[in-house]
């Protein structure tokens, strides 16, 4: 420890070395229920490329694990401690080095949080469309990490589509640059792609050049109560058959209706067993509105209303950006799944996750970014009841079997890190796993970088 500390020392400030216990057990963890974490024996704050560097020598040095953070926002324990490693939080770098209308790309450093890079470029005309729910907390960084999504990804997809180019430290100290910042590139592997999602399992980002978009006209929403999960899927299906595009097409069941309803008073009938929430930001949103309610009442909508102006669109969307705050007061602890399927299993999905709160006794609601089949099984128990806690444990595990029965995936957007590396396995296959391990073994042939995420 005393190596450690001095060798790391050697190449920081010393308010950039926190040692105090108290301290470094607060950086032990993120948001996700049952994902162990161990302690780590010291965090380590940089502000500079060359300070990550030094960082990644002296652990290579010592053969000390190192684990990257951001705002540790995620939910899926891939930001956790392990015994005796350097955490390496990144929140300090949060420079925006770049805004380029021309060239409409962002130059930033990995801890600058999501809405501020989203707003700074809003004020060139400009739009960075990924809009993870904590968006005003995350980091880019942590985003890139997890491959993070949002409410958009429906018309403007995930983190993946807009990482142009990357300056990475590896596990030994060098710096690596890949990708570009040019409009196309296709110069050999595409290692930038491989480093989104990595959970800093393969190096640590420093710099990212990110793709931007022409900022789109406000968007305008409308909400359709239904009185089945089945109808509201089939609507969903239908607008995506008929070629819409939403710019947000969520999904709530009648357990986050409630829960919602219990905690904000939105005056949603108890008789509603789904609600789907649409929204476009289209030159006419007017017209896809109804386009898309017309879809809705032939699906069986026994309400629907379309907002007038941008202010009744945030009232609409109110109930959705409200779910998980209303699941959280119901139990002491939810468990936050994170399944995706293809859309045409969606009500198979819903239904399943249902019977499965059913068989447990539980209560599992579910939101879901319905244009793109990622669901949000939310699992409510109590956490200082061990019968209550194991059921929890055990129904998020079916579930997300059944997702991947459905022909769909473990994680869409929040990652594997510690909670899901048993079913990555049971999803790539041995081959897959072999494969994917050369790689780390390539990257980070000590395994010093994030020991025990993913696999």
């Amino acid at each position: 420890m005393g190596d450690l500390l001095e060798l790391l020392r050697d190449g920081l400030p010393d308010e950039a070395v926190l040692t105090d216990p108290d301290i470094v057990s607060s950086y032990a963890h993120d948001m996700a229920s049952f994902c162990e974490a161990g302690s780590a024996a010291v965090v380590v704050l940089p502000r500079t490329v060359e300070q990550v560097q030094h960082v990644m020598r002296t652990a290579t040095a010592l053969r000390v694990p190192v684990v990257p953070q951001g705002a540790r926002t995620g939910l899926s324990g891939a930001a956790n401690a392990s015994d005796g490693c350097i955490v390496l939080s990144l929140v300090k770098m949060n420079r925006i080095l770049e805004i380029s209308p021309v060239d409409r790309v962002a130059v930033v450093e990995p801890g600058v949080v999501n809405a501020v890079l989203s707003r700074a470029v809003n004020e060139h005309g400009l739009y960075y469309p990924p809009d993870p729910s904590s968006w005003e907390e995350c980091t880019i960084g942590g985003n890139i990490g997890t491959a993070s999504g949002g409410l958009c990804c429906v018309k403007y997809g995930v983190t993946a589509e807009y990482v142009l180019g990357l300056d990475v430290v590896l596990a030994d100290g060098r710096l690596f640059s890949c990708g570009r910042r040019t409009a196309k590139g296709v110069a050999g592997y595409d290692l930038t792609r491989l480093f989104v999602g990595s959970e800093g399992s393969l190096g640590i980002v420093v710099r990212a050049v990110l793709a931007l978009r022409p900022e789109p006209p406000r968007q305008l929403a409308l909400a359709a109560e239904f009185p089945s999960v089945a109808a509201a899927c089939a609507a969903v299906c239908e607008i995506m058959a008929r070629g819409h595009a939403p710019s947000l097409l969520e999904l709530m069941d009648r357990t986050s209706i409630r829960a919602v309803n219990a905690m904000a008073n939105m005056g949603l009938p108890d008789s509603t067993e789904a609600l789907l929430l649409a929204a476009f930001d289209t030159p006419d949103p007017t017209a896809d509105l109804a386009a898309v309610g017309e879809l809705c009442t032939a699906a069986g909508a026994t309400e629907v209303v379309p907002a007038e102006d941008s202010a009744e669109s945030e009232l609409l969307l109110q109930a959705r950006r409200l779910t998980l705050t209303a699941l959280e007061a119901v139990k002491s602890a939810t468990m936050i799944d994170d399944v995706c399927v293809p859309r045409s299993r969606l009500a198979e999905m819903l239904d399943g996750t249902a019977a499965i709160a059913e068989k447990y006794d539980l209560t599992i609601g579910v939101c879901a970014h319905a244009g793109d089949g990622n669901t949000h099984p939310v699992v409510c128990f109590d956490a200082a009841d061990e019968d209550e806690s194991r059921r929890a444990r055990e129904s998020f595990d079916e579930i997300m079997a059944l997702g991947l029965a459905l022909g769909g995936t473990i994680t869409g957007e929040h990652g594997v890190g510690v909670l899901k590396k048993e079913w990555l396995a049971r999803e790539l296959g041995p081959v897959g796993v072999e494969l994917q391990r050369g790689i780390k073994q390539t990257f980070d042939p000590l395994g010093l970088l994030n020991p025990g995420k993913i696999f």
